[in-house]
């Protein structure tokens, strides 16, 4: 699966940015969907996930009652919205596919990735 990321930019801290992630396929709605993000100096970690037809999401504790996952499979895209941000959000947030949803925050085996896009909180 081909994914395509946008939405990121320069924003002050206590902002927002909704971020998208457009798949191609046909099987869109089979897939799990998830963000990872990741720093200057730091590794790629974990940011949300959503299971196929998002029945469930899962969140790391750093962005948990911030963000929102989101998906909308006629549209084959998966959102990130992202509220009260803060200049440790400041990253190249990725999004992924995987047909486990369990296997999303392993950043194990995942069937695609998506470019990054830079988004910038100012403080």
């Amino acid at each position: 699966v081909q994914l395509q990321a946008s939405g990121g930019g320069l924003v002050q801290a206590g902002g927002s940015l909704r971020l998208s992630c457009a798949a191609s396929g046909r099987t869109f709605s089979s897939y799990a969907m998830g963000w990872f993000r990741q720093a200057p100096g730091k590794e790629r970690e974990f940011v949300a996930a959503i299971s196929g037809r998002g029945i469930i999401t899962s969140y790391a504790d750093s962005v948990k009652g911030r963000f929102t996952i989101s998906r909308d499979d006629a549209k084959t895209t998966a959102y990130l919205q992202m509220n009260s941000l803060k200049p440790e959000d400041t990253a190249v947030y990725y999004c992924v596919a995987n047909t486990w949803y369990a296997d999303i925050p392993r950043n194990y085996n995942m069937a695609g990735w998506g470019n990054g896009t830079q988004v910038t909180v100012s403080s």
